[in-house]
């Protein structure tokens, strides 16, 4: 926790479809069903970027490598067991999707979407994840 927000990690994965546009990953919540990206908790000896990349192998099964330099960030309330909420600030780095895989970690506990930006920008609820989903369609190889 920092200034009484919980920091978290995501990944904006995308791949380029056989027409060539770019498709973004989206996942639902284990709890709510509600539509977000892969991210989680900083994981201890890793950065940043890295910790993004397990998160989506975990969630999602997608495999590549993120950038370093964080795309931007987002704020949620995140749902603690128990059901207390807390502020959340998640740092995103864009993960080029290099492959897929049909088994992972948390296969079955979640829906996983592959979408444009736009229709994903549409199902997500905060409004700076939408502003970082629409970027990918501009600038998705920073």
């Amino acid at each position: 926790m920092k200034g009484g927000a919980a920091q978290q990690i995501g990944a904006i994965c995308y791949r380029t479809n056989e027409m060539g546009a770019v498709e973004v990953l989206l996942i639902t919540t284990r709890d709510s069903g509600r539509w977000t990206i892969p991210k989680g908790w900083p994981i201890e000896n890793l950065k940043p970027h890295q910790a993004a990349e397990r998160e989506a192998w975990e969630e999602a099964g997608v495999a590549g490598k993120a950038k370093k330099r964080a795309l931007g960030y987002f704020t949620y309330l995140k749902t603690l067991s128990g059901g207390q909420t807390t502020p959340s600030v998640v740092e995103v780095f864009s993960l080029k999707g290099d492959e897929l895989h049909l088994e992972f970690p948390e296969r079955g506990a979640r829906e996983v979407a592959w979408l444009s930006p736009v229709e994903a920008a549409r199902r997500v609820q905060e409004p700076e994840l939408k502003g970082l989903l629409m970027r990918m369609l501009k600038e998705p190889l920073r």
